[in-house]
């Protein structure tokens, strides 16, 4: 086999993982209402592929470099290929949101053009763009003396061709231009009064509102033509971090420089006028990647819309409240717990509660000395943020690794950063050159004369909205060893301590990919010997080519290779001589698959482990990632529970083929769906296990 052959290109394979995310929108057994969601999330997500991966492709190409990567591309290659699988993605996207919408018109509402509307409609529509609308519309017109405006990345616009009327002294055989921005500020979809005793709940789009009244902001001109458009630009930061004075400040200019990356998309309306279409492939130099749209623009408003329908429960997933750990419900506080025992919790069946309860306990604990804790990506209004600030206030050792870097997430976490400052915490921006995207906490509590350690270690960020709707595992436990490296950790972040001598845990970027090739290794002597040899690993993306081909060498030896990854997988599963021990599943559900999971035989004394970090290079190698060991036979067991539902899944899982292609896995056995399994708590956090490994 040839050397590329043996990969998928990353790019390749994301693209198809957001195919496997329309087919949920597509799939009739999925409530109609969560089949907008997947719709909303496909253009998200595509979104984010184009102004980071796209963008760092046509960056190398700028710069010259035509080499082809480990899976055999040249950019220039690479790039046709991810522009026509993405076109032909978004034509089968747009097909399904017009067979959504009939079927939503069938439930009960409906999104209508202006012509749809009755006279008394028309007239509260107008009256809403009069109030609502136009003051807070500026139209930007394009000529001698005013040139292209600014447009902003995925922002809404429109593009105005006008000619003079008659009465105007300028000539009106001449078209001229301009541009108005759709305000994101204003909601996209608008509510309008219903018919006479109609039942049905109606919409008009914002656009096609301002489309409809466009007259008004051009008086003496008559409206030749309108369309949307929407241009998408390079948003990976470039940062010089080493001659970077004050990181802060750096990400502050650097955040302002996203504004004028160069377009990487440009999204047009079906059918736009010759003149716009001339005027912004001209201005925004961009004439290859033009994507034409026949629909709205930008999907990503069917979220909030689906999630603003009022009285269609049954058109949604039945609502799971998440439990509060029974561990931690009867107990006086969490602290005396874990003196007992190890917790273990699963977002977002169990309640994020429990970290918000553990800091602020620990911030009203008199005995409580210091807090330590990563933040990557926060909520709005976070509890934790508070808790951290009324420690500070309250005269205890606070810190806070604050991620600046966390990618669009960077001026929220600017703005939590100098809040937490003022409140007294220590605030570090991370290592130079390193993202800081380990989810750990550490509390140090004087007890009997002595201190004690306790410690949360999570799969995903400390952030209560996303754990509503991800699935990840946290650990809490006062294990010394685990105490003893989380403090070693927090040095090694914020002051200048030397590498440390882990008893538990493995840390990227030194020390995670080499402990992981002792644990596949071990898993190779066992298998040489004739021993239990298994591996069975859960993350979101494999991409790394020494991992993979570590993943080949175990293969080839005979172990039993399990693979539950989410997105982007490089790996080739089940090539005869190379992975033919190998399985790859995807699972795509109403829940974004999210835990970090590690489980390896050891030729039958079992290690699990817990982690932050994918097996990705920019994981392995270029941040601060986390490997964490589970010791509690009973929370081990746990997760091996999940880990084998996972494997069994035979509703929502994809199998992984070698040509790179997904097929659904075959429902011979009685339906088994792991996520809705997941939610009968018991199921997998008995002591016995309810499934068979």
């Amino acid at each position: 086999m040839a050397e590329s052959k043996k990969y998928i290109n990353r790019d390749l394979s994301w693209i198809e993982f957001n195919r496997r995310v329309l087919e949920e929108a597509e799939d009739a057994s999925t409530p109609l209402l969560e089949r907008f969601q997947f719709l909303s999330i496909v253009s998200s997500n595509l979104d984010e592929f184009m102004s980071v991966r796209v963008a760092g492709l046509k960056d190398q190409l700028k710069a010259g470099f035509h080499k082809t990567d480990f899976t055999g591309y040249t950019p220039h290659g690479l790039i046709k290929r991810i522009m026509k699988r993405t076109k032909q993605m978004v034509r089968q996207q747009y097909k399904t949101y017009r067979e959504l919408m009939r079927a939503l018109n069938k439930e009960g509402a409906v999104i209508v053009s202006w012509d749809d509307l009755n006279e008394e409609q028309a007239e509260a529509m107008t009256e809403y763009f009069q109030d609502i609308v136009y003051p807070v519309l500026t139209p930007m017109a394009v000529d001698i003396s005013r040139p292209f405006p600014l447009v902003h990345s995925k922002e809404l616009y429109l593009a105005v061709v006008l000619r003079p009327s008659v009465e105007s002294e300028k000539s009106a055989d001449q078209d001229y231009c301009a541009i108005v921005q759709v305000p994101s500020i204003l909601p996209r979809t608008i509510r309008v009064p219903g018919r006479k005793n109609a039942r049905k709940q109606t919409y008009l789009l914002l656009e096609d509102l301002i489309k409809q009244q466009i007259g008004q902001l051009f008086s003496g001109y008559v409206t030749e033509a309108v369309h949307a458009f929407r241009v998408t630009r390079n948003s990976d930061l470039s940062l010089n971090e080493e001659g970077a004075e004050d990181l802060l400040q750096e990400i502050e200019k650097e955040l302002r420089r996203r504004r004028r990356g160069f377009p990487v998309r440009l999204e047009i309306e079906k059918g736009m006028h010759r003149h716009a279409r001339e005027l912004l492939t001209d201005e925004l130099d961009i004439t290859e990647d033009i994507f034409e749209i026949d629909g709205p623009l930008d999907l990503g408003f069917l979220s909030t819309f689906a999630g603003s329908l009022q009285n269609f429960d049954h058109l949604r997933y039945p609502k799971i409240e998440p439990k509060y750990p029974d561990e931690f419900e009867e107990a006086d506080d969490i602290l005396s717990v874990l003196r007992e025992r190890d917790v273990l919790v699963y977002h977002p069946y169990e309640s994020f509660e429990a970290v918000n309860d553990f800091i602020s306990e620990a911030a009203a604990d008199p005995d409580v000395l210091a807090i330590k804790m990563t933040l990557y990506r926060v909520s709005v209004n976070s509890v934790l943020v508070q808790a951290l600030a009324t420690a500070a206030e309250s005269g205890k050792q606070v810190t806070v690794v604050v991620e600046l870097k966390a990618r669009f997430d960077e001026e929220r976490n600017i703005a939590w950063a100098r809040q937490l400052e003022k409140a007294g915490c220590h605030v570090v921006y991370g290592l130079v050159g390193l993202k800081t995207h380990a989810k750990i906490t550490l509390v140090v509590r004087r007890e009997s004369g002595a201190l004690r350690r306790y410690v949360h270690v999570g799969t995903g960020n400390y952030n209560e909205n996303t754990a509503r709707h991800y699935t990840d595992a946290g650990l809490f436990t006062c294990h010394p060893d685990i105490g003893a490296d989380a403090s070693a950790l927090f040095n090694e972040m914020t002051g200048y301590s030397t590498p440390h001598d882990w008893r538990a845990f493995a840390v990227a970027p030194a020390g995670l990919k080499p402990k992981l090739f002792v644990l596949i290794d071990r898993e190779i002597a066992c298998a040489k010997a004739g021993r239990p040899a298994r591996i069975v690993a859960k993350m979101n993306s494999l991409s790394n080519q020494s991992m993979i081909d570590k993943l080949y060498e175990a293969s080839q030896a005979g172990v039993s290779i399990d693979l539950i990854v989410r997105g982007v997988c490089c790996l080739r599963p089940g090539v005869e001589g190379l992975s033919e021990n190998v399985r790859v599943v995807s699972i795509v559900d109403r829940f974004l698959e999210h835990a970090r999971i590690l489980a390896v035989t050891n030729g039958g004394e079992e290690e699990v482990y817990i982690s932050s970090a994918d097996w990705m290079t920019r994981n392995l190698s270029r941040r601060v990632e986390l490997l964490c060991p589970v010791y509690d036979p009973g929370l081990r067991l746990m997760l091996l529970n999940l880990l084998q539902m996972n494997l069994q899944d035979n509703v929502k899982a994809r199998e992984l083929q070698p040509s790179g292609n997904y097929v659904r896995v075959s429902r011979a056995n009685p339906p088994l769906r792991s996520q809705f399994a997941a939610s009968d708590i018991p199921l997998w956090k008995t002591a016995a296990a309810a499934l068979e490994p």
